[in-house]
């Protein structure tokens, strides 16, 4: 089996994340913060590990801002529906996945939120200048896709400041979080939201979210937190505030060994033996005859995401080809259909091809023999 859809989420996982899993399972196993023995003081100190591990690699000041979630669309929800209000106006634009345009759909629908969307080019290109205009007295929130799932383009960070002011940065960072080094400071991002099983190398079921200082949205959840057990009102101290329930401290465990292995490897190694991987791809995408290849993939501070299509093909029969032959790829609008539309390739969508770090160049062959075979039939 040849595993090529990294960006839904990435497979094989290092040792470290194997390692960290088994570990809590069967050796802690405990509920953190629910209990004072050893076994759930155990699972408290993984939490903790990994969330002062996850602060320094996005350069966040307050380790507790950062709030554990069951995944990144959980991440986004709390960050819009918690921080837009009723008649408020949010600028997004045409490259956003559905975790953030359903939220926003849902509040333009039910609270009389006005959203403007400012378009991207086909290849990925957001202009600076369109999202300044977009901007009215009443933006409470800019929602930036920071790479696009669909075509791996990668927006930059400063412009967008420049444009928008001092008016809150929601950033999507599913998809560049452990692929492009992210300071939330430097970076002047107020929210960042993400997943962690794709680049940082954890399990599904767990994402996160940081907010700035004096940014607190609503809770969409209420209810035990292991403090102030004494009290029937949530608690306002973070990161409980946002975290009722018990954790999924199996996923954070290997969270913790999914942030080892980039520790020890070398966030800039995990990053060169990807883009090393698109190259190849790209390359060979570049020499095969009736393919089109959509965005700017060869871009260097592109994603290795590749969405592709094959002449005379759809989208579904080169995935039903690529599953016969054992190599896992995405077909389809990859819950982001505005973005498809954004590049063309709306109503059938794209076969996209993501590369991880363990991939090796005969994966990719595999999937090049897949698309000969297809153009001979």
């Amino acid at each position: 089996m040849v595993y090529l859809d990294n960006a839904a989420t990435s497979f094989p996982k290092p040792e470290e994340t194997l390692r960290q899993l088994m570990h809590f399972v069967a050796e802690v196993g405990g509920n953190p913060g629910r209990s004072g023995h050893p076994l759930s003081i155990d699972a408290a100190r993984i939490i903790f590990e990994a969330r002062e591990k996850l602060a320094e690699l996005i350069n966040a000041p307050a380790s507790e801002r950062l709030v554990f979630t069951s995944n990144g669309t959980e991440s986004l929800n709390l960050a819009i529906l918690g921080l837009v209000q009723p008649g408020d106006h949010v600028v997004t634009t045409s490259l956003e996945h559905n975790s953030v345009m359903r939220p926003l759909d849902h509040l333009q629908k039910t609270q009389g939120v006005e959203v403007t969307v400012v378009p991207c080019s086909p290849k990925g290109e957001l202009d600076p200048d369109d999202l300044q205009r977009a901007i009215r007295r009443t933006t409470r929130a800019v929602v930036i896709n920071h790479g696009s799932n669909v075509i791996g383009s990668v927006q930059p960070l400063q412009p967008i400041r420049a444009a928008i002011g001092e008016i809150p940065l929601i950033l999507d960072a599913c998809q560049t979080i452990g692929n492009v080094p992210i300071d939330v400071q430097s970076d002047m991002v107020d929210v960042i939201c993400f997943s962690c099983h794709k680049s940082l190398f954890g399990i599904q079921g767990l994402g996160a979210a940081y907010f700035r200082q004096h940014l607190d949205p609503r809770p969409l959840k209420f209810g035990g937190t292991g403090s102030k057990s004494e009290s029937t009102e949530q608690p306002g101290v973070l990161p409980d505030r946002y975290e009722s329930g018990t954790p999924n401290t199996p996923a954070i465990a290997a969270l913790l060994g999914g942030l080892t292995f980039i520790e020890t490897t070398g966030l800039a190694e995990v990053v060169r033996k990807k883009h090393a991987n698109r190259d190849y791809l790209i390359n060979r995408l570049t020499e095969f005859h009736g393919t089109t290849v959509y965005g700017r993939p060869a871009d260097a501070d592109n994603l290795a995401i590749v969405a592709v299509n094959l002449r005379g093909r759809t989208p579904s029969e080169v995935g039903y080809a690529c599953n016969q032959a054992g190599v896992c790829v995405r077909v389809g609008l990859h819950c982001s259909p505005m973005a498809h539309r954004t590049i063309g390739t709306f109503p059938q969508g794209a076969v996209r091809v993501s590369p991880g770090y363990f991939t090796t160049e005969d994966d990719i062959e595999r999937f090049m023999e897949v698309l000969r075979g297809l153009v001979q039939r």
